[in-house]
């Protein structure tokens, strides 16, 4: 058996082949996605776990930190690309909907999987809860690529606040695992009064994160349009900004993830040298880094560890994505202007994708009790929404006639 450590100290040309050779293969199999209805990000983990320890590859890979190092920067500049990609008008237009459902739309998620969980799994309720934070937020790469992928022509207002939605809610998902993930560890008892004195802590990083977003991403574009550079060095530099406004931001209490999304979306607005040279080059590198993400997360799990908590884990993921969800998003677009079965596509579409993931991966490499178990379950919740929410993408949309006659560009 080859582990990850045995394969970087072979010779180099070795490493690069094996490496280029899985990439090759994965955008290889898009069009096969395509054509059997699939979705895309499931292709790039199956190539992850057939080159695993439980595959014909025999990779083996458990470095958690690692996986956790390597997700960070992969999620960052995925973040980055998909602010690009995102008017500042859109935002602005579904700003009500799209913060609720990503700030208390993730709680009352997290909250109502949590207390589920924790019966069906046997966990205390702060581990049912932390549970449920780690998969309480939607996937902005899964929500547009398959939305993408199956053709789905929505209603502007419902394709946009289900992409700002999921572009904006991975602060609030992190922010509840890091706390909740802290309180396990400590032992600490669940009260009311232990969670009201996080919201402090919840507050400075949702704010230093939009500050520093929206100002670093006016800042960086006032840079590159001052600067006369080769046309090549204008997406580096717009790149390493953001990285850069990331890491910064998250080292003073700032949410990065925030920062870099909001930064996407201010530089886009005032950029004016290489605007379009940048956002190809951002876009083409966070397919990379979704491609590299998922086949990490594939090499990670050992799908022979899955069956022992297979059936429960489905039965957890069973309620996320027809009571909790659903529940979360009716409550959270009740005082507005959507129509009921545009409400219930909204919920429906709540995609998990590799977020979940990585996030689950915070409580194992943490000195406390939380096992590999945890992220198996996790795991198996984020395949099952894949399958089942991203395979039907299309039919509930016909289903529920929220698809509109031509797709108005709004993305």
């Amino acid at each position: 058996m080859l582990s990850v450590f045995d394969l970087m100290i072979v010779p180099t040309e070795l490493f690069v082949l094996v490496a280029a050779l899985l990439v090759f293969a994965s955008v290889l199999l898009v069009p096969l996605s395509a054509r059997v209805g699939a979705p895309l990000l499931l292709i790039f983990l199956g190539v992850g776990m057939l080159m695993g320890v439980d595959g014909p590859g025999g990779i083996w890979f458990d470095d958690f930190d690692a996986a956790y190092a390597l997700g960070s920067l992969a999620l960052a500049v995925i973040l980055f690309s998909g602010g690009l990609e995102m008017p500042a008008r859109t935002v602005a237009s579904v700003a009500a909907p799209a913060i609720t459902l990503a700030t208390l739309g993730v709680v009352l998620t997290a909250g109502l999987v949590g207390a589920a969980a924790a019966p069906i799994l046997g966990l205390s309720m702060l581990e049912g809860l932390l549970l449920g934070a780690v998969v309480g937020s939607t996937d902005a790469a899964a929500t547009f690529l398959l939305l993408q992928q199956g053709g789905v022509k929505l209603p502007g207002r419902v394709k946009e606040t289900l992409l700002v939605e999921s572009g904006v809610n991975d602060p609030m998902a992190i922010f509840l695992t890091v706390v909740l993930t802290a309180l396990v560890d400590a032992g600490a008892p669940l009260s009311f009064s232990t969670l009201v004195a996080t919201l402090p802590d919840l507050a400075a990083q949702l704010g230093i994160g939009a500050v520093a977003g929206v100002v670093g991403g006016l800042v960086l574009a006032w840079v590159i349009n001052a600067m006369k550079l080769p046309l090549g060095l204008y997406p580096i530099l717009a790149l390493a900004g953001a990285l850069a406004l990331f890491s910064a931001t998250a080292m003073v209490g700032g949410s990065g993830f925030l920062a870099v999304y909001l930064c996407g979306i201010a530089l886009a607005t005032r950029v004016k040298a290489s605007r379009e040279r940048i956002r190809h080059f951002n876009e083409g590198l966070a397919w990379l880094s979704q491609i590299a993400m998922f086949l990490m997360l594939g090499l990670l799990v050992t799908p022979s560890e899955l069956a022992a908590t297979m059936l429960p884990a489905l039965a957890v993921a069973a309620i996320l994505m027809f009571v909790a969800r659903p529940i979360a998003v009716w409550l959270c677009l009740a005082p507005m202007k959507f129509r009921h079965r545009e409400r219930f596509y909204i919920g429906w579409v709540g995609l998990r994708g590799a977020v979940p993931i990585f996030l689950a991966i915070i409580p194992v490499i943490s000195p406390g009790d939380v096992s590999v178990s945890f992220f198996n379950i996790v795991f198996v919740i984020v395949v099952a929404s894949l399958v089942l929410q991203g395979w039907t993408i299309p039919a509930s949309a016909r289903w529920l006639r929220v698809t509109s006659r031509r797709d108005d560009g709004s993305a």
